[in-house]
């Protein structure tokens, strides 16, 4: 039997989102971080609590039974609540679920959250009992530092080249009122700050913080009889999920990256040229330059020398990260996912002000999470679908 994909399926939109600022640290409860989100994408959608059928919330570092506790004060109606943990791609894998559960028919308006605060999550892969091969010595920071050195041998690029990501990205997240760093930074600055690994410094790396992010998808049936504005939901047109194979290369997330966007590219009956706006695991700067070669946006080790002419710029072919990515945005992990979603539904209403990349129409969010597994998903403006 061939494999159904959400194509085969009723069409499912995004009809609200909503975000709690990325930020350091704080007193504030994971409640109030998250039902400022969800409160957020409940207006912003123009729907009732009572309305929203089941609930999908993907957190990393709060411990069980994340959903309950928080969503409770919205009003106790029954739903189904479901908690996700896939590392980075938690609240991903959450969307990906609410937007299966809407277009298979089993529910008409679904949540999809993300909710984290800083903590000391623990891998699992700690406590399998094997001892690691590399005896435990590697850390993200040093394993992506070599990636980088490799990349950089490789293509010709500089650690100069290598630092432009997170100037762009920074320039990026300058504008974003909801990003935990909102401050445009030199190539100078970046270049001469703190050093954590090999040509990596310290504005080079995403910071881990806290914060939640909320989305809620739903039927173009319930989009009629609820009333909802159609000039302001977007289409979720795929949805690709998979975990790594052995590939013979060091990096196998570019090369997960690589198989999963095609996926959900040929879901969508769309190619790479035609993507106007991405938001991608960019934990550290060379992430980007990777992805967005292995994503078919440009050809193998031409991404440095695209960035530097401002392919990728707001404004640019296609504008990467324009929320800030993970380097400027901030990486709180359970809501990363989500707050993708978040930016590029904003994005392709055009509602995304100084970071508007003019004349949006398909967005594409991807995330890569600890095991690894990657996720991918494709968004059409409205109107620009094909319900």
């Amino acid at each position: 039997m061939p494999r159904l994909v959400l194509k085969d399926f009723r069409p499912v939109y995004v009809v609200g989102v909503g975000l709690h600022p990325y930020q350091r640290s704080s007193d504030l409860s994971f409640v109030t971080l998250g039902l400022t989100a969800v409160r957020s994408a409940l207006l912003d959608a123009g729907v009732d609590w009572p309305q929203v059928e089941s609930a999908y919330v993907g957190t990393t570092r709060l411990g069980m039974a994340v959903a309950r506790p928080m969503l409770r004060h919205l009003g106790v109606t029954g739903i189904p609540m479901t908690q996700v943990e896939n590392a980075s791609a938690s609240s991903a894998s959450a969307f990906r679920l609410a937007v299966q559960e809407v277009a298979a028919g089993f529910a008409e308006l679904s949540l999809a959250a993300g909710v984290d605060k800083v903590g000391t999550g623990v891998r699992a892969e700690s406590l399998t009992g094997l001892e690691p091969p590399d005896r435990g010595l590697t850390f993200p920071a040093s394993r992506y530092a070599l990636l980088a050195e490799e990349y950089l041998a490789g293509s010709g690029a500089t650690a100069r080249d290598l630092a432009r990501v997170a100037v762009k990205n920074h320039r990026n997240g300058s504008m974003n009122p909801f990003a935990q760093r909102q401050k445009e930074r030199t190539l100078d600055e970046v270049l001469a700050d703190e050093p954590i690994a090999g040509s990596l410094t310290r504005l080079q790396c995403c910071p881990v913080g806290e914060g939640a992010s909320a989305v809620i998808v739903g039927s173009g049936e319930a989009i009629d009889r609820l009333g909802i504005a159609r000039e302001r939901c977007v289409q979720v047109l795929a949805s690709a999920q998979g975990s790594e194979r052995l590939y013979g290369t060091k990096s196998f997330d570019a090369e997960l990256t690589r198989v999963t966007t095609a996926d959900a590219l040929a879901q969508a009956r769309l190619t790479p040229s035609a993507v106007d706006v991405v938001e991608l695991h960019d934990a550290f700067s060379i992430e980007e330059l990777q992805y967005v070669e292995a994503m078919g946006l440009c050809p193998p080790t031409e991404a440095a020398g695209r960035l530097a002419d401002g392919e990728f710029d707001i404004g640019g072919r296609v504008a990467v990260s324009p929320s800030g990515g993970l380097i400027a945005m901030g990486h709180p992990i359970g809501p990363t996912g989500t707050g993708q979603v978040a930016e590029t539904v904003r994005q392709l209403r055009g509602e995304a002000g100084l970071r508007q990349q003019p004349n949006a129409r398909i967005g594409l969010t991807h995330l890569v999470g600890v095991g690894a597994v990657c996720l991918v998903h494709v968004l059409a403006a409205p109107g620009s679908g094909d319900d």
